[in-house]
């Protein structure tokens, strides 16, 4: 196990290098930055001081380089200027659009973001367990046919759509307001006891809306894994020995129909990220994705490269976990060729 755990890991280290170098590469594709268009509409208004200003700036952060160039000072193995060390010792850049460096503009967002899908997942793991077991045990009963039905509502209902639902019953029917992820009070404040119950008040509804989807899913894989593990013969021949249907379900077929269940992980954290942007804006959440898509639009690369490097990090987190939990469930995932000998 231990050899397999410093596999997963070394792995790691050349999956996030390529993922930097096409990061990097979708950054540039589009024509011009965010300095080159600021010029441009600096030029249409003849304000020459902010020019010099500018330029100033696209020399310090070496943007007038080529691009193999750029990638290696944004990386942190080249030689950069204005003191910018590079992304491998911390220094995320400067947001050209916020004017801040690029850690200070991102890092209550990126909190609250992980804040919430992780709050997501526990809650699509906690609803999703219980009732696919429950709808694969007792199949074609009346609570399979609701749940049925219920999951098939939430993949076939769109999370902003919900998004908009949940806010204006709540506006009518009980006079709330339930956008953003605090108190008005709160925004801006340094963190508190009284804060963090603010946060996590209003996490609940944000949790229920991006994560419906997810859970409705995620009933559907189980308790079709577990109803093909029930049909097959070591099942049989178990309940003909005597072993009760409890102890039975946990030793061997709620084992092995975990497997797909678990390697969901690997997917789940960087969907919720990228799925709840819309969300995000629908119900003005301070997260990630409405300032990602913001960034991508206004070229504002550091900024926009710091977001998509932090979604490759939690889909390369999210899949170490997954190969590691499979692993510790299944030998024969560890073991590889040598199970089939």
């Amino acid at each position: 196990m231990f050899t397999y755990f410093v596999q997963r890991v070394l792995i790691m280290i050349p999956t996030l290098l390529v993922i930097s170098v096409i990061t990097f590469i979708i950054i540039q594709l589009p024509p011009g930055d965010y300095l080159t268009n600021l010029i441009e509409e600096l030029k249409s208004q003849g304000d020459t001081a902010a020019l010099e200003k500018i330029e100033f700036l696209r020399k310090e952060y070496g943007l007038d380089r080529p691009m193999l160039e750029q990638y290696a000072i944004w990386l942190g193995i080249w030689p950069g200027t204005n003191g910018f060390s590079g992304i491998l010792q911390g220094d995320l850049g400067w947001s050209f659009e916020y004017q801040r460096p690029v850690d200070e503009v991102v890092g209550d967002r990126l909190m609250l973001s992980i804040l919430l899908n992780f709050a997501v997942i526990l809650f699509v793991y906690m609803v999703s367990f219980p009732i696919g077991v429950y709808t694969a045990v007792r199949q074609y009963s009346l609570g399979d046919h609701v749940m049925t039905f219920v999951g098939y509502i939430g993949l076939a209902t769109p999370n902003f759509l919900l998004a908009l639902i949940m806010l204006y019953l709540a506006n009518v029917w009980f006079g709330l307001q339930i956008g953003g992820l605090m108190d008005d009070q709160y925004i801006g404040q340094p963190w508190s006891w009284d804060k963090g119950v603010s946060v996590l008040q209003h996490l609940i509804i944000p949790v229920i809306v991006i994560g419906t989807s997810g859970t409705a899913g995620m009933i559907r894989r189980l308790r079709a894994n577990l109803l093909d593990e029930l049909q097959k013969q070591y099942v049989t021949t178990a309940r003909a020995k005597g072993l009760k249907n409890t102890k039975l379900l946990i030793k061997y077929p709620l084992r092995m129909s975990l497997n797909p269940f678990i390697a969901d992980i690997g997917n789940l954290l960087p969907q919720m990220i990228s799925g709840s942007a819309i969300v995000a804006v629908v119900m003005s959440l301070p997260t990630s994705g409405p300032m990602l898509v913001s960034a991508l639009q206004s070229q504002d690369q550091y900024l926009a490269g710091s977001f998509l490097l932090f979604l490759a990090f939690l889909t390369v987190v999210g899949m170490f976990i997954s190969d590691v939990a499979l692993a510790a469930l299944d030998p024969r995932i560890r073991l590889g060729a040598e199970a089939s000998r």
